[in-house]
């Protein structure tokens, strides 16, 4: 596997980091600063904004001025929404840390593009290996960022949450001295000025439908019902310990199987591994319906984890079998809109959601949406090339 491959892995561990630590802080950060109940979530409502804003662009002037271009621009915009969001803390103004978070949630959605770029730097059948090896990076995030969390509260005297800025600099620097040492591929000429399809004629391939809904639906309900997870916990009386252990087995469930899911794709084929990521989000919602004990919980997240894995990885990789190079950018940048504006919409509909369907059927409300994506990949068998099934290039 080519050392780019393993140096985005790490820059992906750095982005995620920032992630999960913005995650961790920015509801508290809301709670504090916000002069009415219905703004606590604006800090973290302008991240996805930021996010869903830059992946269209991003594909495109990644696709003209190369990957290395597209992703130190990100890295810059995430350290100066690192320095606005700071100056909101000090002066205690949510609007000025929203607008930080807004920036900041451009530079995630620039780092998103880091599994596409590995693609790049490797042969087509390390494709699968590789998607996986980036996203695996996840797994060090989980640590990171829940630990520099925890120590940067004694980091600033103006805010306990001020010192996390801090860190969140410092991950972005390094993954900018990273990304600019990384051989990363230049553009081609030929894949800039070739001829390029319509995005009616690209989403009438069924293979590109399935790819993007299993992105969609996989995102969209993992954050519908994580993003629940912890409100249902308090309301069942499970203290915050409890709720904490229980994310974190989740986002271990999402990452960790990054380091087989390659193999598997390879193995099986990146159709089976979606519908055993479709089955592993069913089977989450079934565990979640029989109780509401720890232990459910528990269970519920790390199966919603897996099924997340299996259905964006696979759907990563199904994707890159329904473009030509010159077409990279278009696919690539309205997958990954669709993809994270369903998971805005699953962020932002799960708490008035638990209000109004409560616990049970906001679980049954995902399964349609899980059905829908199974019955897709399932016609795939027939409907597309036995290139694109069986995985070969």
């Amino acid at each position: 596997m080519p050392i780019t491959v393993w140096g985005l892995a790490v820059a992906q561990a750095l982005l995620m980091s920032g992630n999960i630590l913005l995650v961790s802080i920015s509801a508290l950060v809301g709670q504090e600063l916000a002069v009415h109940p219905a703004l606590i979530t604006l800090p973290i409502a302008c991240q996805f904004l930021g996010l869903i804003t830059a992946t269209l662009p991003a594909a495109h002037l990644m696709q003209k001025l190369g990957r290395k271009t597209g992703f130190v621009l990100g890295n810059i915009i995430g350290l100066l929404g690192t320095w606005v969001a700071l100056q909101g803390l000090v002066a205690s103004n949510l609007a000025v840390f929203a607008l930080g978070t807004f920036l900041i949630g451009i530079a995630i959605g620039v780092g998103q593009q880091y599994r596409f770029a590995a693609l790049e730097a490797c042969a087509p059948p390390l494709h699968s290996r590789a998607i996986s090896i980036v996203m695996a990076g996840g797994v060090l995030a989980a640590i990171i960022g829940p630990n520099l969390a925890i120590l940067s509260q004694n980091w600033h005297a103006a805010s306990p949450y001020a010192g996390a800025f801090y860190g969140l600099f410092a991950l972005y620097v390094l993954a900018l001295l990273l990304i600019v040492l990384l051989p990363l591929p230049k553009p081609t000429i030929s894949a800039v000025k070739s001829e390029i399809r319509s995005y009616r004629e690209l989403f009438r391939q069924p293979l590109l439908m399935a790819a993007v809904a299993s992105g969609m639906i996989g995102y969209g309900i993992m954050v519908l019902i994580m993003t629940a997870t912890p409100l249902a916990m308090n309301h069942d009386q499970h203290d915050f310990n409890a709720t904490a252990y229980v994310i974190q087995w989740h986002v271990l469930g999402m990452f960790v199987p990054s380091f087989f899911t390659g193999s598997l794709i390879r193995r099986f084929t990146t159709r089976r591994v979606i519908l055993w990521g479709c089955g592993a989000l069913l089977l989450s919602i079934a565990v979640n319906l029989t109780g509401q004990g720890f232990w459910h919980y528990w269970w519920g997240l790390l199966l919603l984890g897996v099924g997340w894995n299996f259905t964006f990885i696979g759907a990563t990789h199904l994707l890159t079998f329904s473009y030509q190079p010159a077409e990279k950018a278009k696919v690539q940048g309205i997958n990954e809109f669709c993809v994270f504006s369903a998971a805005a919409l699953g962020s932002m509909f799960a708490g008035q959601g638990l209000v109004i369907l409560g616990w049970a059927w906001l679980n049954l409300f995902a399964i349609p949406w899980i059905l829908i994506v199974t019955l897709l990949i399932w016609r795939l068998k027939e409907q597309t090339p036995s290139a694109a099934v069986s995985d070969q290039p």
